[in-house]
């Protein structure tokens, strides 16, 4: 019998790495015979990653789409007014009173899907859209790309998320950190949880480049600073001795903190760095990279640092999320704490054993090749099969 599922993300941006493994899950649901919409506040219809899920037959639902700016301003400032009120006046928590949640509901009562999978980035803002799901009795799954030791719920918001947690059929996470902190913040255990990867893109190791007339290494985050912390990097390159090394550091990403980095560099006088546009042929940058360097504040477990060490590089990074959960001090990377003295630390713990920069990096994909499966995306999809 074909079930309907229905897959709404949280992802604000037109597309994230958050979304790679619910989208790389549908086709292994719809191999099952099961038809899949997608919703989101806004779609970008010609994003290569929509226009390929298109193709494959997925339909899409807008269910908080924008409107021409100055209608846009008047509508919005009415409906904040109409919700302010609204939520004065009822006893549930604010967050399931917004139009958004509601034009779910409505599109939930008029489909009746069979099963709800919520995609979030972190891991209670897509909670309020399991609220009607569990009103109306339609099974849903959750799934959390990150959660941030210093970022809680509210507190007139936190019990009923709670038991929307318990009530999902299962909560998925990318990391152990993530699932902890998740039990931690809401003060109960997630029997539902589990925890996921997300599907890595290369597969095999990348042939380690020569080095040139300097050693390279590579950020490859998006360029915001309150989670990726790309400015506590800069600040250490800013010292005398890292002025002074033949290197360069390669920022490749987009973000809205792209012009305040650019700013910060120049003010620091950092001049062996580089701002390179967002790719998605991450192959390409590790043929002429020899180690990542991810200054994280906040993070599930990034993609980068598993491609990293598949490809074969050594990672520098911060315990930030799950940053450190794949890797061995000294062994297949270097691990700091989220600040700069400590990130200066493992920086220069690294660069005093960068001959042996390949030795560790064949250590790190060695690792990882035993320790996340080939198919993170199939293991979900035939999960969400099975719940049907």
């Amino acid at each position: 019998m074909r079930k309907q599922v229905v897959i709404l993300t949280t992802c604000s941006e037109d597309w994230g790495g958050s979304e790679e493994l619910w989208a790389k899950s549908i086709p292994f649901i719809m191999d099952a015979g099961h038809p899949v919409t997608v919703c989101k506040g806004e779609i970008a219809t010609k994003h290569p990653k929509f226009i390929e899920l298109k193709r494959l037959g997925v339909s899409f639902q807008e269910i908080y789409p924008s409107l021409p700016s100055i209608r846009k301003r008047i509508t919005r400032r009415i409906e904040n007014e109409f919700w302010k009120w609204r939520n004065r006046k009822s006893e549930l928590p604010g967050l399931v009173l917004h139009p958004s949640v509601h034009a779910f509901e409505t599109y939930l009562r008029q489909t009746k899907p069979a099963l709800v999978v919520i995609s979030q980035g972190i891991n209670f803002d897509g909670l309020a859209f399991a609220y009607p799901c569990l009103q109306l009795g339609i099974p849903y799954v959750i799934i959390a790309q990150k959660a941030v030791d210093f970022y809680w719920p509210l507190p007139a918001d936190r019990r009923l998320m709670r038991e929307l947690l318990l009530h999902a059929n299962r909560c998925f996470f990318v990391s152990r950190h993530n699932l902890r902190v998740t039990e931690e913040q809401f003060g109960v255990r997630l029997k539902n949880g589990e925890v996921i990867f997300n599907p890595v893109k290369i597969k095999v190791p990348i042939p380690y480049p020569e080095r040139q007339s300097s050693f390279r290494f590579c950020c490859i985050a998006r360029l915001f600073l309150l989670d990726k912390g790309q400015d506590m990097l800069l600040r250490v390159l800013s010292l005398e001795k890292w002025k002074q090394r033949p290197i360069h550091v390669s920022f490749i990403g987009k973000g809205v903190d792209k012009e305040a980095l650019v700013e910060l560099a120049e003010l620091l006088d950092v001049k062996n760095v580089s701002f390179e546009a967002y790719t998605d042929q991450v192959d390409k940058v590790w043929e002429t990279h020899h180690a990542l360097i991810l200054p994280s504040r906040s993070e599930g477990l990034p993609l980068t640092i598993m491609e990293a060490m598949m490809a074969g590089r050594p990672v520098i990074t911060t315990n930030a999320g799950g940053n450190a959960e794949l890797l061995e001090e000294g062994v297949s990377g270097y691990i700091a704490l989220p600040v700069e003295t400590s990130l200066d630390e493992a920086m220069e713990r690294a660069w005093q054993q960068r001959n042996r920069w390949q030795e560790i990096g064949q250590n790190a994909s060695q690792h990882i090749a035993r320790t996340v499966p080939s198919s993170p995306e199939e293991i979900l999809g035939k999960k969400l099969v099975a719940i049907l």
